[in-house]
């Protein structure tokens, strides 16, 4: 049984001539790394490393151990910390992995080796164990708790310096209890988005069970999901970059518990750039590597001042004269113009880079696809700057049409529609 105060204390003195440990002055949790204070200002993410250190972060957190080699070395040269992830089944998807004896042997001594591996370098913060597991109650499932604290417990005796933890999805009593109950981590993570509003009432309801420190692993703006605006045909509908900027700093600004004492950090996803329904959605990043407003934000954030250089800045994107509320129908081959709206009307310096895309609705055990849909490359009637004529597609189904702006400082700025063809 894990009581996580009791944990932390034990982690304190155990650790306490380590690298990293968990200080508890009278319910104030302090993480200490090398000694000294250390408080998580970091991503979620693996990527532009570089322009996370010049824009005030701290820390990187990685879901698996591909290419940890390089993602370390290059983390300690530029004095940033890394959360890293070791993954694990998913026992609501794969729960015949944890009956195969020989598969969860395996796993044990790929992580034995890897922690022994890497358990002194000095870029390593955390081990997490898993990402969003389920942690459910029933006797059936005792198979994954051995295999899990099996892990816990070799990470403990191998590697004594540095913590091991676990990610949640938001703050769920059922799930906070069997991990307490059930498991030996030194302290629990969680991954929530729209759910942040009400975390501080969440964490109030449940000390009653759970009082110990708790670090944010992903945080960020709505997904594609739960109560996002859709159209009638049930696409989502994205914010513009320059909007999606302003909700990370009101969402941390407002919600983030940065003065409870139980609070460790937090890591804002995703720092790079990924397919998650969109290639853009989450993405502070474009695949050329420009940065997005949000980068800058969140330099706000962890430094309280923004860059020198502004990042262009979209005001609204109109597809046929309408925006993506409107339920934008055509018919095939139709010739349609779309123009996108930015904050300055000085065009001078920016490059406008237009795609249309079908829709992608593709999903495998309720994750999102995560290779990018093929871009349709026949449309284009004509462009000029922040116009782009095209001809929709001759096949009946959904499409999203984007744009991307860049500036000559390495920034850009996006915006999509969703709209659907209907045929005759």
């Amino acid at each position: 049984m894990l009581v996580i105060n009791s944990a932390c204390k034990k982690t304190q003195e155990s650790t306490s001539k380590g690298k990293v440990f968990i200080e508890n002055n009278n319910g104030k949790y302090i993480l200490k790394r090398n000694g000294k204070p250390f408080v998580i200002k970091g991503v979620a993410g693996y990527s532009n490393l570089e322009a996370l250190k010049n824009a005030g972060g701290n820390t990187i957190r990685t879901w698996d151990t591909t290419n940890l080699d390089g993602i370390l070395s290059e983390a300690q040269a530029l004095n940033l910390a890394v959360v890293v992830g070791l993954p694990m089944p998913n026992i609501s998807i794969e729960a015949n992995f944890y009956q195969n004896p020989q598969k969860v042997q395996s796993q044990y001594q790929a992580y034995s080796k890897l922690i022994n591996r890497y358990k002194n370098h000095p870029a390593v913060l955390f081990w997490c164990l898993g990402n969003e597991l389920a942690f459910p109650q029933r006797l059936q499932f005792n198979a994954f708790y051995q295999s899990f604290n099996n892990l816990v417990e070799m990470i403990h005796r191998e590697d004594p310096n540095h913590l091991v933890t676990t990610t949640v999805v938001n703050i769920q009593p059922r799930t906070i209890l069997n991990i307490k109950l059930r498991t030996e981590v030194d302290f629990i993570s969680v991954n929530i988005f729209g759910r942040l509003k009400y975390l501080a009432q969440d964490l109030k309801n449940l000390q009653w069970l759970w009082d110990g420190p708790f670090l944010i692993t992903e945080w960020g703006i709505d997904g594609p999901w739960g109560d996002a605006n859709q159209t009638v045909w049930g696409s989502y509908i994205e914010n513009t970059s320059t909007k999606k900027a302003e909700q990370y700093l009101s969402i941390y600004q407002q919600y983030m518990p940065v003065d409870n004492p139980r609070f460790l950090g937090s890591l804002a996803f995703y720092w790079g750039q990924k397919q998650e329904y969109t290639p853009t959605w989450f993405s502070l990043f474009a695949e050329n590597g420009a940065a997005a407003e949000t980068v800058g934000t969140m330099q706000k954030i962890w430094t309280n001042q923004y860059p020198k250089i502004n990042p262009p800045k979209i005001k609204y994107m109109l597809v046929d004269k309408k925006g993506a509320k409107d339920n934008i129908l055509f018919t095939p081959n139709k010739s349609i113009e779309a123009q996108v709206f930015m904050d300055d009307k000085k065009l001078d310096g920016l490059t406008f880079s237009w795609e249309i895309l079908p829709e992608d609705w593709l999903r495998v055990n309720d994750t999102f696809n995560d290779k990018k849909p093929k871009a349709i490359n026949d449309l284009l009637i004509e462009q000029h700057e922040n116009h782009y004529v095209f001809r929709t597609p001759k096949k009946e189904g959904p499409y999203r049409i984007y744009v991307r702006v860049y500036d000559q400082n390495g920034l850009f700025a996006s915006a999509n529609t969703p709209f659907y063809v209907v045929e005759k």
